[in-house]
């Protein structure tokens, strides 16, 4: 396949370097690095993840309506979504040691305040800080890649990707907690487990070493102006934004549209995110043999497909369409991050910034999207149909991107 017109824009990163030009990486990776970075991540996620599994319970202790809750659960998205990006660069400067350290640390002070939220505005404050947890993302990515050599980052960066399962963590562990041990617990114990790892981590982590030269903001920056680096941030934002949509807002929407128990709903988000974490390194496998983008050929018309089922009346077909989505973006997931550093070598951590920020905002709409289309038709299904068109849109792209590269 010829190179992409846009890969001789002056722009453009360079071409991916052969093993043997990074010093970090060997044929086997390391995997006691990818192991610290992959927990940090989960623990972070978690953390970020215990806002919407308690979200139930918040809404009945501060006597919230449907919107409200939307705006709280989009406001850590929103901080998380735009706070990848100078992650991401941080991350390229500094190394990830020190800067998933300062997140984590970062990440404690939120946790452990929301426990005293007694008003709404106060819940907003401490869950926009709480963002800064799940713009972690960013940092691992490049550290992970530059201890891997190219043909094993697919699925090095799936594995890493997996720290979503910390979402699971808290969907299920958080209700129980604040059920057996006191609302308290529902955030505290992800508050501490977050300080243990920590601790764990500034002792044991270790950044490839490779050298990183004294760049300039805008040496940074400049990747981000190649259309390749927009369209897969298009990508993920249906892939990644779906994942965190729906991880966000299913517990309120089970219990409020189904009307579960916030541990039944607890369970069930708990089983989506389960679902789609484990395919995420499948897809990061996937995309090392068959390519990234003929795997996410298959993924957009699936989440499409999906999304018209869960826009269906009915559980049944609601429980198939997530079921479906969930193995369809958490594919994807694994897809398109095999892609970053494959298409900018150089720039791993601030082209992963602008990507992980495009899918933060693809989490951050869905749920204010949601509560406006619920108040104005008291349905959802209109929410789901958009997704759905949003997916062909993403198809579209990647057909043209493809159409491009061989002409």
């Amino acid at each position: 396949m010829s190179p992409s017109p846009e890969s001789n824009v002056a722009v453009a990163d360079p071409p991916a370097p052969e093993v043997g030009d990074l010093p970090g990486a060997s044929p086997q990776g390391n995997a006691l690095q990818l192991v610290l970075n992959t927990g940090a991540f989960l623990v972070c996620f978690a953390v970020f993840g215990s806002v919407s599994a308690m979200m139930p319970i918040l809404k009945r202790r501060l006597g919230l309506d449907a919107m409200q809750v939307s705006v709280a659960l989009a406001a850590p998205v929103l901080l998380g979504s735009l706070g990848r990006i100078p992650l991401g660069m941080l991350a390229d400067r500094y190394g990830g040691r020190v800067v998933f350290s300062a997140v984590m640390l970062a990440s404690i002070i939120p946790a452990a305040l929301m426990e005293r939220v007694g008003s709404y505005p106060a819940l907003l404050a401490c869950g926009l800080l709480v963002g800064v947890a799940l713009a972690s993302f960013s940092v691992g990515v490049g550290s992970v890649s530059r201890w891997y050599p190219p043909q094993r980052q697919g699925a090095a960066l799936g594995i890493y990707g997996a720290g979503n399962v910390g979402q699971s963590l808290a969907a299920i562990g958080a209700p129980l907690l604040a059920s057996a041990l006191g609302y308290a617990w529902g955030f505290r114990a992800f508050a501490l487990l977050t300080a243990v790892w920590l601790v764990v981590y500034a002792l044991l982590a270790r950044d490839a070493p490779v050298a990183r030269p004294a760049l300039r903001v805008v040496d940074y920056l400049r990747p981000l102006a190649n259309p390749r680096g927009w369209a897969l941030s298009f990508y993920y934002f249906l892939t990644f934004g779906g994942f965190v949509a729906m991880a966000v807002y299913l517990p309120t929407f089970l219990t409020d549209g189904f009307g579960l128990t916030p541990a039944d709903a607890g369970r069930r988000t708990a089983g989506f995110v389960v679902l789609a974490t484990l395919a995420r390194p499948l897809g990061g496998w996937l995309a090392d043999r068959a390519g990234g983008r003929r795997v996410l050929a298959f993924v957009f018309p699936a989440t499409a497909v999906a999304a018209v089922l869960m826009a269906l009346p009915g559980m049944a077909a609601f429980t198939v369409g997530a079921l479906g989505m969930a193995a369809a973006i958490g594919l994807g997931n694994g897809a398109v991050f095999k892609l970053v550093p494959e298409e900018f070598p150089r720039a791993v951590g601030s082209v992963t910034g602008l990507v992980g920020a495009a899918g933060g905002l693809g989490g951050f709409f869905p749920p204010l999207v949601l509560g406006v289309v619920h108040r104005a038709t008291g349905s959802f299904a209109a929410g789901f149909l958009l997704l759905a068109l949003t997916s062909l849109g993403c198809l579209v792209v990647l057909a043209s991107s493809r159409a491009a590269a061989r002409a």
